[in-house]
């Protein structure tokens, strides 16, 4: 069974909050989440900090979601743990998490990032993502006829992509 997660509103106010604990302002920290995934990146104490998690990343470590919203909603949570701990002097939170400083990735096209690539794939891994996530979008799977004509839109427009920087 797969827990049902508040509105991502929810989550954005409580993004908020927890900067706030960490004395982080609003112009130090950005966010976004999609239909696949979600990002929260900060600057803590002069360091640059980025966050990432999708749905598939979930599921391959056992949690069943569905929606980008959902990967948002665990990553605020778990950035509320860090809080706490950091809170209770049990440890500081930049040594916490100095394994995860950001480094910014090369600019990737967004119709990579509708298929939930954070890095540029090869076409063997855009087919096979491609493959998974069609099964799912579907109309006859479950699916709506738009989240499958875009996730159609977005793999086509790889393939030209990729198969351009490869002449």
């Amino acid at each position: 069974m797969s827990k049902t997660y508040k509105a991502s509103t929810f989550y954005e106010k409580k993004l908020e909050k927890v900067m706030e604990r960490f004395n982080i302002t609003k112009d130090d920290y950005l966010y976004n989440w999609d239909r696949f995934g979600c990002w929260v990146q900060f600057k803590y104490k002069g360091e640059m900090y980025r966050f990432d998690h999708s749905v598939e990343n979930a599921k391959q470590h056992g949690h069943e979601i569905n929606y980008g919203s959902d990967s948002f909603a665990q990553l605020i949570l778990a950035l509320e743990d860090l809080a706490r701990i950091a809170e209770r002097g049990i440890y500081d939170i930049q040594k916490w998490i100095v394994g995860m400083r950001y480094l910014p990735a090369p600019d990737l096209p967004s119709f990579f990032r509708a298929l939930g690539f954070s890095e540029m794939p090869t076409i063997e891994d855009v087919k096979k993502k491609y493959k998974m996530l069609a099964r799912k979008l579907h109309p006859d799977a479950g699916g709506t006829s738009e989240d499958f004509n875009t996730l159609q839109n977005a793999y086509e427009k790889c393939l030209g992509y990729l198969s351009e920087k490869n002449e």
